[in-house]
């Protein structure tokens, strides 16, 4: 589905992101974590069209996207939600969902879709005209996965979904990109924190200073201690075996 070789990225003379191979292929849950300033946010902001690589190819369901305007990379079938969350507070509930489904075509469909999301995260029901900008922290990450699902995309990525989040709220969060990974949905999940990732993820990738430091399922790095290693520079490996 989506294939990473070679990619590079930086902010002038700075490197941000340094020959970064990454994949991540239909259904799966793919992680990717480590310290602030590994390059993770450089990583979806490339992606996603936000900032140009300086090198390397960018893939998505066999076709080349790099240096692509971020509109036309939703339609292909792309959506992030950005660290922060980025909803219009001053906007309702309703009115955010809405914007999430403006790139959509059948509007038979986009309500259908609509109505799921308020079945999958019933507190945007319970909240619907109400203003976004009164929303929980919790609720209003809800809220911004809720508008990316409006897009139908068949790729989905997050920056630090937990982000601020109390433990309570995040394992809520967590149930729900685990329903969506469920209903067939492929997800690139970035984050800080390497708890409860695990659980969840289909591959692991650590980041450190601009390079993958360590790639494997979670069966290979169940133990936590390569990916420990990886994530605080205790080792250089590459490539985790069972």
């Amino acid at each position: 589905m989506l294939e990473i070789r070679g990619l590079t990225a930086g902010y002038g003379r700075l490197a941000a992101l340094k020959s970064v191979d990454l994949e991540v292929r239909k259904g799966e849950i793919i992680f990717v974590v480590g310290p602030n300033g590994a390059g993770k946010s450089t990583l979806l902001k490339s992606i996603s069209g936000l900032m140009a690589p300086t090198g390397g190819t960018l893939v998505l369901n066999g076709e080349s996207i790099a240096g692509q305007a971020p509109e036309k990379l939703c339609r292909k079938g792309l959506a992030l939600v950005p660290e922060g969350r980025s909803i219009f507070r001053t906007l309702t509930v309703r009115e955010n969902l809405l914007l999430g489904g403006m790139v959509r075509k059948g509007k038979a469909e986009a309500a259908a879709d609509l109505e799921r999301v308020l079945e999958t995260f019933p507190i945007l029901r319970n909240r619907y005209r109400g203003v976004a900008g009164h929303l929980s922290g919790g609720e209003q990450q809800q809220l911004a996965i809720a508008r990316a699902i409006l897009q139908r995309p068949s790729l989905m990525m997050i920056d630090e979904p937990s982000l601020g989040l109390a433990p309570l709220v995040i394992d809520q969060v967590y149930e729900s990109l685990r329903q969506l990974n469920a209903s067939g949905l492929s997800l690139l999940v970035v984050e800080q924190s390497t708890a409860r990732i695990l659980d969840l993820a289909s591959r692991i990738y650590v980041l450190r200073n601009g390079h993958v430091a360590l790639e494997g399922s979670a069966s290979e790095l169940a133990d936590g201690h390569a990916l420990e290693e990886a994530y605080f520079g205790y080792g250089d490996r590459q490539t985790a075996h069972p």
